[in-house]
């Protein structure tokens, strides 16, 4: 369901939240909602039907925000390179910061551990 509102968002502590599955036509929601920085935890492929990526990092950027990408498998689960990685994202981004997987539950599970 693609929509250009802003998504349900649930912040974990000051300056970091995480959503659901994200849709190019949100970003400018996203931005104006004060979100400056936005990491992609879904690999592209996870569900054909969803939108990939790239479409969402370009749109974020053409809304004012910087964008990592640290994909997390269903298949595999958070692995050690993941971590660093989304560590590096938390020390590049300014914030807030939005993250996203498909539901949130792995972009707060990979941030739990980052911040460890």
């Amino acid at each position: 369901m693609s929509t250009n509102t802003m998504p349900e968002t649930r912040p974990i502590d000051d300056g970091f939240a995480v959503t659901g599955q994200l849709h190019p036509d949100q970003m400018t929601a996203v931005a104006e909602a004060g979100y400056k920085g936005l990491i992609c935890n879904r690999p592209d492929g996870e569900a054909p039907a969803e939108p990939q990526y790239e479409p969402i990092r370009a749109a974020a950027e053409a809304a004012g925000m910087t964008v990592r990408y640290v994909p997390v498998s269903n298949q595999v689960g958070i692995t050690p390179d993941n971590v660093q990685a989304m560590r590096a994202a938390l020390d590049e981004l300014d914030g807030p910061i939005l993250a996203y997987c498909r539901s949130g539950a792995r972009s707060a599970k990979l941030y739990e551990i980052a911040k460890d």
